[in-house]
């Protein structure tokens, strides 16, 4: 693949006072080094540094700047930094990362690329997610993908991690309508048309840097299955040019289902037995907010919630109010467990969304009638009880909804730390290496539904009883791995 044509980009850069940040949660369940060193990271699309701090809680990490376009999330880190939650020396770039030019950034910060250890971000693939209308990448290079990986080539950083929507893994580089697909008598589809072939090419044009040879390892894994009170599937990129296979930890958590034997569990998940998955009343049942911020429901669909008993959702209504409320939906066959949903204190919470107040993807408080608010879904994405966030409440609820789970960040950080640490006493050559094929290993990412509805009846998962009926159930799959040819 030729080099990427450098851009020129205006910066807006700032700085503030340094504190190290303390998260709420110290449980941790990786194990690195004791090495002292620091590794100096850039950050990405950074948004509302939720991957970020991740990273940086687990001590073995200097996020030395990011880069970031959207003016409200810069004012939320600046905000931040100012009141001493992000080191002095931090820089804030504000800027179209797509005209910038990497050589600026690291002019900015004063650094060169050999002084980056990591490169990590999140670029803004909504097309490729599986919850809403997938559409085709067109012109693959010019998309932000590209651009994370136009930053890689020019520094060449010793690892770098980018995670995405778990969607991402199947897109297709054109999209071909349905109706015109082979098994609607169609011709076959041609190799660009073809699932995951936006990974395929995004893993090609990596094999073909000028100047590195990277190995790419893709993990699908669930931030509920290492210890966050959230069920959120991700895809997470990890490719470093020291000629490593990385292994991410096998989940450390799991549903509690008391028909299963300690025998049944070790067989499952081939280790001993899991713990408890975190669950929303860890996080927000104690919490004091006398004033919340809330993006809330309607008088109207707060008619309707109010009826609805915690851990259930529309089946709990009378049909008559049913057919009322849902319209056509109630005639769907499947995708409709978020309408009108309360929340339980006894489970994780689903997906975060950035509008907790639709009556489709109903995120309602398990015994207040309305939506979670801004620092309920802050502790449930585990972002510092100190961390602030700027912009409209709608605006706050974009930045906290879109973030990676930081306990993802933390996991992997500490992945990527261990090996940089055993691999810092050895001198990397910047020459081009042969890495291994690229691999996507799942890892129990999908959590299968848990039941709503038996024997014509709404199975409600009742706060601290015994919810057999409503159990999820055990992972058909715990690891797989294939290649992307």
């Amino acid at each position: 693949m030729r080099g990427f044509a450098p851009v020129t980009s205006t910066l807006c850069i700032t700085t503030g006072p340094y504190a190290t940040i303390q998260h709420h949660r110290t449980e941790t369940n990786v194990v690195t080094t004791s090495n002292t060193r620091k590794f100096k990271v850039l950050s990405l699309f950074s948004g509302g540094m939720g991957l970020d701090l991740g990273i940086e809680s687990t001590g073995h990490f200097e996020i030395v700047a990011c880069v970031e376009k959207v003016p409200t999330f810069c004012d939320t880190i600046r905000l931040n930094q100012r009141k001493g939650r992000l080191p002095e020396r931090f820089r804030v770039i504000e800027a179209d990362i797509s005209q910038l030019s990497p050589q600026d950034v690291l002019d900015a910060v004063g650094l060169r690329p050999e002084d980056i250890d990591v490169i990590v971000g999140g670029p803004p693939c909504q097309s490729f997610s599986t919850a809403g209308k997938r559409g085709a990448t067109q012109d693959p290079r010019g998309t932000l993908l590209w651009d994370f990986l136009r930053f890689v080539e020019h520094i060449q950083p010793k690892f770098f991690l980018m995670e995405n929507v778990r969607g991402l893994l199947s897109a297709a580089l054109k999209h071909r309508p349905i109706a015109d697909r082979p098994e609607k008598g169609g011709l076959p589809l041609e190799e660009d048309e073809q699932p995951g072939s936006v990974v395929r090419l995004f893993a090609r044009d990596l094999a073909n840097l000028a100047g590195a040879g990277y190995h790419l390892d893709i993990y699908e894994v669930n931030a509920v299955n290492y210890g966050a009170p959230q069920i959120r599937e991700r895809a997470l990129f990890i490719g470093n040019r020291l000629g490593l296979q990385v292994d991410f930890p096998p989940p450390t958590h799991g549903p509690e289902d008391p028909a299963l034997s300690d025998e049944i569990q070790r067989g499952l998940f081939e280790q001993a037995r899991l713990l408890p998955w975190k669950t929303i009343g860890d996080v927000i049942r104690t919490l004091k907010d006398d004033n919340p911020t809330v993006l809330d429901f309607s008088p109207r669909k707060k008619k309707y919630l109010d009826l609805v008993p915690p851990g259930s959702n529309w089946r709990s209504l009378p049909e008559e109010l049913q057919r009322e409320s849902m319209g056509k939906a109630w005639h769907a066959k499947g995708g409709r467990s978020g309408w009108w949903r309360r929340l339980t204190f006894d489970l994780p919470c689903p997906t975060l969304v950035t509008m907790p107040n639709h009556a489709s993807t109903a995120l309602c408080h398990p015994v207040e009638t309305r939506a979670l608010s801004i620092r309920e879904y802050t502790r449930i994405q585990e972002f510092p009880d100190e961390w602030e966030f700027c912009g409209t409440v709608a605006e706050q609820y974009t930045q906290v909804g879109n973030a990676v789970p930081t306990r993802l960040g933390m996991v992997a950080g500490g992945v990527i730390a261990d090996h940089l640490h055993r691999a810092h006493h050895v001198d990397i050559s910047r020459k081009q290496s042969h890495p291994t094929e690229p691999r996507i290993i799942y890892l129990q990412s999908h959590v299968r539904t848990r039941q709503w509805f038996k024997d014509g009846k709404a199975v409600v998962w009742n706060d601290d009883e015994i919810n057999g009926g409503a159990a999820y159930g055990a992972p058909k799959t715990v690891r797989k791995i294939k290649g992307l040819r």
